[in-house]
């Protein structure tokens, strides 16, 4: 854009003037794509419960599905190495092609953690009530939730479904009212990058 308007700057001068403005070059950061209705949704929300004391946040049981690919996305790793040990093994990163597959899961938790079921295949709704009748009442036993736990899922269309909204109704499982394109708002956001660091 300078040199279309004839003004030449070096290199070495774009540079010093980013850094004396404190500007470096980093990732973009991805992130739900809000509209003006989510934006208002998560306010009220953040209105709403903001000022929750902890024994209310103890009664929620959080969940949600991750994927997991089995050799990660690790494309570059640092090691301290002396010249010819590059292909030591553990100077390495191991690869598979087609990343080696991936996994499925669905956790619940809350002050401590509940079932963690391996999804096969694609998750479907019927596979969701699956889930819900094989874990949830165990997680709220193991967790001793007591009678006023509230479910909280997100807003997947799995989880919206006229079949899993039957099934919460018929076993009175209360769900958490929740905001749409918030999952910075569900703790378990930050327990998957924990467990995908382990895996």
């Amino acid at each position: 854009m300078l040199e279309e308007t004839g003004t030449k700057v070096s290199r070495a001068t774009v540079k010093r003037v980013l850094d004396r403005h404190n500007l470096k070059g980093r990732s973009a950061r991805k992130k739900p794509l809000l509209k003006n209705r989510h934006k208002k949704a998560i306010l009220r929300f953040g209105t709403a419960h903001g000022d929750k004391d902890h024994t209310f946040w103890r009664n929620v049981l959080c969940s949600d599905e991750t994927k997991i690919e089995l050799f990660g996305h690790i494309d570059h790793l640092y090691f301290w190495r002396k010249k010819g040990e590059a292909c030591k093994p553990k100077n390495t990163i191991p690869t598979m092609k087609h990343r080696g597959g991936s996994i499925m899961l669905w956790r619940c938790f809350n002050a401590g953690t509940g079932a963690l079921h391996k999804i096969d295949g694609i998750m479907r709704k019927e596979n969701y009530v699956d889930i819900l009748k094989q874990h949830l009442k165990t997680s709220v036993r193991k967790l001793k939730l007591g009678h006023k736990w509230v479910f909280q899922m997100d807003n997947d269309p799995k989880h919206t479904s006229k079949d899993v909204a039957k099934w919460l109704k018929d076993n009175k499982v209360k769900v958490f009212e929740w905001p749409s394109q918030s999952p910075d708002l569900n703790p378990i956001e930050n327990v998957w990058p924990e467990l995908k660091k382990h895996m």
